[in-house]
C-alpha cells in the first residue's frame, strides 16, 4: 500500500496514514470486509515504527471504521452515517431538568463572592464578605502545622473525632466563656465553616416548604441555601436597633414559622446590632410560639466601640437558640473552621447529620488551629484586627463624607461592613458596570433583600478587606463612576 508521507510536515506520521485510509474508507476505494495490511508489514512498506500503524489503526478503529479480528488481522467496517447531535448555543433551550436547575437556585450572591473581572490595571474590591486574610501570620501557621505533623503524626491525618478534636473544643468554649457565654465542649460540634452550620441546622429542623423567618436584608448567601432547600423565607424589617422585633409576634401567629434566622451582632449586610430590649423579647416570643432561633455570630468578636451585647445563646433560658460561629471570617476564609453549639437532643441530630454529611472537618486544620490559639494568639489577632479595621472604617467613613455627597450610612460599631445608600434617582445596578470600569467593585444591595428587587439603592461596603490607601482610592473611583452617571442625566 503506498500512502504519501510528508516527514517534514508537522502533523504526526500516524496522524497522516489514518487520515489517508479514512478518505479510502469513506469514498467507498476501500470496501467493507477489506483486509489492511499487517501492521509489521506495512511499517516496512512505509519506512516507519510498526507503533505509528499501529496508532493509526487505533484512530481508525475508535472512530468506527475498522474493526480488529484476533489471530486475523484488520478489517474495513460497513459505512454507516452516524446521527449528528447538535451543539447548544445561547439561543437554543437547555434541557427540561436544566431549565428547572437555573429557575429554582439561581444565585443573588455572585456579585458579593465573586465580583466579575475588570479591565482596570488596579482594581479594588469592597465586595468581599470576609475580612483581610493578609493579616493572618501565614508564616507563623505555617510552622504550628509543621509542628502538630511532627507532634501528632498519623493521627493527624485521621478521620479524628465526630464532635471535632477535644482540645480545640475546649478552647472554643473557653473563648466563649470569656464573652459571657457558657458552653459544655460537649455541646460544641465543629463544622466546615459556618455555611455548613447553618446548612446542618436547616437540614435538621426544616423540610420543603417549611417558613423561615430572617431579617429582611439578611446574608445572601444563606438566602441561597434556605431557596435551595425549598423553604419559604419571610422578612422581618431591619432598623437601626437590628430586627424590629415589635412586629416579630404578628408574623409568629400568622406564618408559623420552623425557625428563626438572624444575625444580631453587626448585622451583614447593615451593620447595626440588636438592642439589648428587643434580644430578651426575641428570646420569650421564640419560647411562647416554640420557635427555635438559629444566632449566626459570624464576627462578633469585631467590635471597635460601645458596649458588648449579650448573645442571643446566652440568654437562652434552655435548647432555644443553636449558636454558630466561624473562624473562617475572622481569620482566613480557607480554614473552613466553624463550630455550632446546641443544647438536648437536637445536637444528637446535629452530629448524625454532619456525619452523613462529610464525616468529620480536617482534623489537620482543627489540631493546627488549637495549637494556633492556645498559646494566647487569638486574642493578641483579635486586638490587632480590631485596631486595624477601626482604623480602615474611619478612613471609609472620611473618604466617604468626600467623595458621595448625597449618599447616607451609618457608622458601624464593629465588623466589616458599611451599608451605604446613594444619592436619589441612582441605582447600584447603573453604577456597578460604570463603577467595575473605573477599577472599584461592591455588593449591590438587592442580593440581600429577600425578593432581589428592593434595595436597588443600597450597597454593601467591605471596609477591613483593604489597607487604608486602597480604600481612600476605592471611595475616590466610586465618586467618579457617580458622577459620570449624573453627567450623563443631565
Amino acid at each position: 500500500m503506498r500512502i504519501p508521507l510528508d516527514r517534514q510536515s508537522e502533523v504526526p506520521l500516524y496522524q497522516q496514514i489514518e487520515s489517508h485510509l479514512r478518505k479510502a474508507i469513506l469514498s467507498g476505494n476501500l470496501p467493507s470486509d477489506t483486509r489492511l495490511p499487517a501492521s509489521r508489514q506495512l511499517a516496512q512498506d512505509l519506512g516507519v515504527n510498526r507503533a505509528t500503524i499501529e496508532n493509526a489503526y487505533s484512530a481508525l478503529e475508535a472512530e468506527g471504521l475498522v474493526f480488529s479480528k484476533m489471530g486475523s488481522g484488520t478489517y474495513v467496517l460497513p459505512v454507516t452515517s452516524l446521527p449528528s447531535i447538535p451543539k447548544n448555543d445561547s439561543d437554543a433551550p437547555w434541557p427540561l431538568w436544566q431549565s428547572s436547575l437555573t429557575t429554582n437556585h439561581a444565585s443573588s450572591a455572585d456579585l458579593v463572592d465573586d465580583p466579575p473581572p475588570t479591565v482596570h490595571p488596579r482594581p479594588i474590591s469592597f465586595a468581599s464578605g470576609v475580612s483581610d486574610s493578609r493579616q493572618f501570620p501565614v508564616e507563623e501557621f505555617r510552622k504550628v502545622l509543621q509542628t502538630v505533623m511532627r507532634r501528632d503524626q498519623i493521627d493527624s491525618l485521621e478521620y479524628g473525632e465526630r464532635r471535632g478534636y477535644a482540645p480545640l473544643r475546649k478552647g472554643i468554649a473557653q473563648i466563649l466563656a470569656s464573652q459571657g457565654l457558657q458552653a459544655h465542649p460537649e455541646n460544641i460540634l465543629i463544622t466546615a465553616g459556618s455555611q455548613q452550620a447553618i446548612f446542618l441546622v436547616a437540614q435538621v429542623l426544616l423540610k420543603p416548604n417549611d417558613i423561615v423567618l430572617v431579617e429582611d436584608p439578611s446574608y445572601s448567601v444563606a438566602l441561597d441555601l434556605f431557596r435551595s432547600l425549598g423553604f419559604q423565607i419571610i422578612g422581618i424589617p431591619v432598623d437601626g436597633q437590628g430586627m424590629q422585633v415589635e412586629k416579630l409576634e404578628t408574623l409568629l401567629q400568622l406564618h408559623h414559622p420552623k425557625l428563626i434566622y438572624t444575625i444580631p451582632n453587626f448585622h451583614n449586610p447593615t451593620g447595626t446590632c440588636l438592642s439589648s430590649a428587643r434580644r430578651r423579647e426575641l428570646i420569650l416570643l421564640a419560647g411562647k410560639y416554640n420557635v427555635p432561633i438559629l444566632e449566626d455570630d459570624f464576627v462578633g468578636d469585631l467590635r471597635y466601640e460601645g458596649h458588648t451585647q449579650p448573645s442571643l445563646k446566652s440568654l437562652d433560658p434552655g435548647g432555644q437558640v443553636i449558636y454558630v460561629g466561624t473562624f473562617s471570617k475572622m481569620l482566613m476564609p480557607g480554614l473552613r473552621v466553624g463550630f455550632i453549639v446546641a443544647d438536648g437532643p437536637v445536637y444528637d441530630s446535629l452530629l448524625n447529620f454532619k456525619r452523613l454529611s462529610d464525616l468529620a472537618t480536617s482534623t489537620l486544620i482543627q489540631r493546627a488551629l488549637d495549637a494556633y490559639m492556645t498559646v494566647g494568639r487569638y486574642q493578641t489577632y483579635l486586638h490587632r484586627s480590631c485596631q486595624i479595621f477601626r482604623t480602615r472604617r474611619d478612613a471609609m467613613v472620611k473618604a466617604l463624607k468626600r467623595h458621595m455627597p448625597g449618599s447616607s450610612f451609618e457608622i458601624p460599631k464593629g465588623g466589616l461592613f458599611i451599608w451605604l445608600r446613594l444619592p436619589r434617582a441612582l441605582s447600584a445596578s447603573e453604577l456597578h458596570p460604570i463603577a467595575q470600569k473605573e477599577g472599584v467593585s461592591f455588593a449591590p444591595g438587592n442580593s440581600f433583600f429577600i425578593d432581589g428587587k428592593r434595595g436597588g439603592d443600597w450597597l454593601r461596603l467591605n471596609f477591613a478587606a483593604q489597607p487604608v490607601e486602597d480604600i481612600e482610592e476605592g471611595i475616590k473611583r466610586l465618586g467618579a463612576a457617580v458622577r459620570h452617571i449624573k453627567a450623563k442625566k443631565k
